[in-house]
């Protein structure tokens, strides 16, 4: 595991749009496809604790890629979102994601993709 960790961490490296790190690559992904959403929800849905999503949103604000803004309802609650100029971001990311998935697979037949992937949502 640490092998194919490794493998994929090159890769992703060497594709990732941005500068982006693995968490901030996962946050910005379900952020685009959210749309907005409070910090703690992009937390839950991204799996990351609150230490974890708060410097992950931290960075990719100070990189300018996400705008943190006061909810109108609840001015205690931010609400996070793509920044404007990012907004296209998600096409960019998509394509991206896929590369590094079909590069860190491509050892692999076909056969052997669909088992592993599907060995991997096993211990998800």
């Amino acid at each position: 595991m640490r092998l194919a960790n490794q493998r994929h961490s090159v890769l992703f490296q060497a594709v990732a749009p941005a500068d982006l790190t693995p968490t901030q690559f996962a946050a910005l992904m379900k952020l685009a496809e959210l749309s907005e959403c409070s910090q703690n929800e992009l937390g839950r849905q991204t799996a990351m604790d609150v230490a974890t999503i708060k410097g992950v949103i931290e960075r990719l604000r100070k990189k300018g890629l996400v705008d943190v803004n006061s909810d109108p309802n609840d001015k205690r609650r931010a609400v996070l979102s793509i920044a404007a100029e990012h907004a296209d971001l998600l096409p960019v990311l998509t394509a991206a994601g896929q590369k590094i998935s079909d590069l860190t697979l491509s050892p692999l037949t076909a056969a052997e993709q669909k088992s592993f992937l599907k060995l991997l949502k096993k211990l998800g």
